[in-house]
């Protein structure tokens, strides 16, 4: 390959005024084949990130688009207006009590970062009392307040900021933090002593997410991750010694598996996950209660050589150990010839400590459902929480310890709501608390946060508000919320029986006249669903009259886990398709004109805009593709990029199975542009992104600008269809840090479609 920086720049570098032209990168072909196929990409060299002439291509690129969206800026700030207008700036989340103190965060107005804060816990000897969150003023300084993380001053001269954990010892003397400043997820974990403020010694460069300190607050525990930024070992740092004197606790080889590592909730046991989206395997290790004590061997709870996907909790029943498991086969059920029974939206069982590594002798607490997913558990002193999907919306059951797994078991018990499509999510379950920490959103609800008491079973089942965020100037009975079904026309085989779920969201006083813009959002992978959620920079779309409709397409896990593998590897293609479809489910039922949608989608979700603007671009005036893996066949064929050999599991390996290749080429979206009319398209990327490379969309960008037929030289605002590409040049995978530029960055995206939509006025 010849390297970009030694190559003449062919970018226009000129500033955002005198830009006219959109950059041209130069074509320089570089081959790749595999499976007897080859494929030239002429817009290899743009990988360089360490060329100049690519950087200057990057910042030519952000002229050009600050040039073409130059007219967009007033609504811009009108956005970006409404959006602070409807926050709270000065606000503090809910105390949550860990040991002896109430922890709690504080955001100020103009401050792009949060504070960290704590107050004393008192004991009284009422359960429900001590329990009890103070109640604590946005702006109010408590008396005894402390401190313990400005986020403003951790960010102060620094291009970004963002935090990979942060733990407290338990005498809570001690604080450990990860935080990151080049926006690569690789994090810098000190320790802070909380008595003085000061941060100790103690240095480590290059971890990754998840820390936890052991109950002796002498060691950190902690994961690093390997040259393709996948978690790969567990280490356990003493205070005050050397780095290179940590302790090796384990270290998974095999590229296709992640790392992870927590704390059971009494907190006596590190619990070390390994996994990917179809396997797992679940290791423990007891903790000492001195820190003159040495640590004890990993013990194998559940193996991966079971093939099972799982999680674990840890849980003392009777003065007995015993571990919740949450498993997707039915080892009740094993025959010789056939196996398992397979359980895929998860069941629960209950194992003793010295059986817990043969199945055969689990318990059932739980059964299979077809139609509820158990996505997993939770455990207090006295009760087991579960998070279950049901009818597409996250619930949360709650259920008693005591004759857990046996025929006194009780029925779990849910917290009733009125709302149709909402979310009930744990937020945390402290392991002596009488309350469940619960929350709870929907489309139009803005979020509560809520205790739910479990003390005293035949009494219990009570909500306590602790908290709805408020939400300046908006009246949720001005909105409104449905679920549509939009049958799978363009599926292939029996994919096409199915119906997929949409969430629509406009105002009440939308009229059904066929007049009204549209955006459809979407993601579609790694199981991951499209919860209902209220945010206030929506209401920016819903009061210029667009009907909002995210599409809940295969991939997610909406409809449990089938859902997912129907939208994965050699399903891929049901995800495009199903969006394609709820597109014009919609551009047909009345209320949005068919001339006025657009499309929007991030990540992978940006892949599946590639994917549907190949298929039918005649669908949408407009699309913003949000750090989109646009050129996922290249990616996942290089093992050594980053995270590229955990992604065979969720789109296959095209290195070792030519089908797989096949198939993935068949739609990868750089390689399947075509020479058609296609819509307005902005790509959104951050130099930083290690998860989708900005060269993804860079290359992608070029290849649409050089093959489609529309017309890219009228102003979005005249009905031109512009292609533009803008590069956050310090952020990440999710774009720059702070809540400001957060909100900058909607505000941009958001003005873009609208202006395409012609959908710039606010509705009275």
């Amino acid at each position: 390959m010849t390297s970009a920086s030694s190559q003449q720049t062919s970018t226009d570098t000129t500033t955002p005024a005198g830009v006219s032209q959109p950059p041209v990168a130069e074509a320089r072909p570089v081959a790749r084949t595999h499976h007897g196929h080859t494929f030239t990409d002429d817009f290899d060299w743009l990988r360089d990130k360490e060329s100049d002439e690519v950087i200057a291509h990057l910042n030519a690129e952000n002229a050009y688009t600050a040039s073409v969206t130059a007219d967009q800026e007033p609504l811009r700030a009108a956005i970006f207006g409404e959006i602070k207008a409807h926050t709270v700036e000065t606000d503090l989340s809910v105390p949550s009590r860990k040991d002896g103190w109430w922890y709690f965060v504080r955001t100020e107005e103009g401050q792009q970062y949060a504070t960290h804060c704590r107050v004393q816990a008192t004991d009284t000897g009422d359960r429900l009392a001590d329990w009890t969150p103070p109640v604590i003023e946005p702006g109010v300084p408590v008396a005894g307040e402390q401190v313990i993380l400005d986020g403003n001053a951790e960010a102060e001269g620094q291009p970004f900021f963002s935090l990979g954990g942060i733990a407290v010892s338990r005498d809570g003397n001690l604080m450990a933090y990860a935080v990151d400043h080049a926006a690569d997820e690789r994090f810098t974990l000190r320790i802070r002593d909380l008595r003085t403020g000061t941060d100790l010694a103690d240095e480590i460069p290059n971890v990754s997410y998840g820390l936890v300190f052991d109950a002796t607050g002498t060691r950190v525990f902690y994961t690093v991750p390997d040259d393709s930024w996948r978690p790969y070992r567990i280490l356990a740092h003493t205070l005050g010694t050397g780095v290179e004197q940590d302790q090796l606790l384990f270290q998974e080889d095999d590229p296709g598996m992640w790392s992870g590592l927590g704390l059971s909730a009494d907190r006596t046991e590190l619990l070390i996950s390994v996994g990917n989206s179809e396997i797992a395997e679940t290791l423990a290790l007891d903790l000492p209660d001195s820190p003159d004590e040495p640590l004890s061997e990993l013990r194998m709870l559940v193996s991966r050589d079971l093939g099972l996907l799982h999680d674990v909790d840890p849980v003392t029943l009777d003065g007995q150990r015993h571990y919740v498991i949450v498993h997707n086969k039915d080892f009740s059920s094993e025959d010789e010839e056939h196996g398992p029974t397979p359980a895929p939206n998860n069941m629960v069982s209950l194992a003793a400590r010295d059986t817990v590594t043969d199945p055969r002798f689990w318990r059932t607490v739980v059964g299979h459902s077809a139609t509820t997913k158990v996505d997993g558990t939770a455990v207090t002193a006295t009760h087991l929480a579960l998070g279950v999907r049901r009818e597409t919306t996250p619930r949360t059951l709650v259920m008693p310890l005591a004759g857990l797994g046996t025929a006194q078991q009780a029925a779990p018990v849910e917290p009733d709501f009125g709302e149709e499509l909402y979310s009930c999510e744990l937020g945390g379950a402290p392991f002596d608390s009488p309350f469940l920490r619960l929350g709870y959103s929907s489309w139009v609800t803005p979020t509560q946060v809520l205790d739910y008491e479990v003390d005293g079973w035949e009494n219990s089942g009570r909500l306590h508000l602790r908290r709805q965020v408020e939400v300046p100037g908006y009246d949720p009975e001005q909105y409104l919320v449905e679920r549509w079904w939009a049958p799978a026309e363009s599926a292939a085989g029996d994919a096409r029986k199915a119906a997929i779920p949409l969430t629509v969201i406009r105002r009440q006083d939308t009229e059904w006249d066929g007049s009204n813009p549209c955006v459809v959002y979407g993601y579609g992978s790694y199981e991951m669903s499209m919860d209902p959620g209220f945010t206030a920079a929506r209401l920016s779309l819903l009061d210029r009259g667009v009907v909002y409709v995210v599409a809940h397409v295969r991939g997610g896990g909406e409809l449990g886990r089938g859902w997912y593998d129907h939208g994965k590897k050699l399903h891929k293609k049901n995800s495009f398709t199903d969006f394609v479809d709820a597109t014009r489910f919609v551009a047909q039922s009345g209320w949005v004109d068919p001339d006025r949608i657009a499309a929007m989608g991030g990540s992978a979700g940006g892949l599946l805009m590639g994917g549907v603007l190949n298929l039918a671009p005649q669908l949408y005036r407009a699309c913003v593709a949000q750090v989109p893996f646009v050129d996922a066949l290249t990616s996942i064929l290089d093992p050594d990029l980053p995270l590229s050999a955990l992604e065979w599991e969720e789109w296959g390996n095209p290195i070792t199975d030519p089908e797989v290749y096949r198939y993935m080429q068949e739609y990868t979206p750089y390689e399947n542009v075509r020479a058609v009319d296609y819509p307005a398209i902005a790509a959104v990327t951050s130099l930083n992104d290690t998860r989708v490379l900005y060269v993804e969309p860079a290359k992608w960008v070029q290849q649409l600008r050089r093959t489609v037929t529309s017309d890219q030289t009228t102003p979005l605002a005249e009905g031109g269809a512009p292609i533009v590409l803008k590069t956050e040049m310090d952020g990440g995978h999710g774009g720059a840090s702070g809540r400001y530029r957060a909100w900058e960055d909607r505000a941009w995206d958001y003005a873009f479609l609208l202006t395409a939509l012609g959908a710039t006025e606010l509705r009275a």
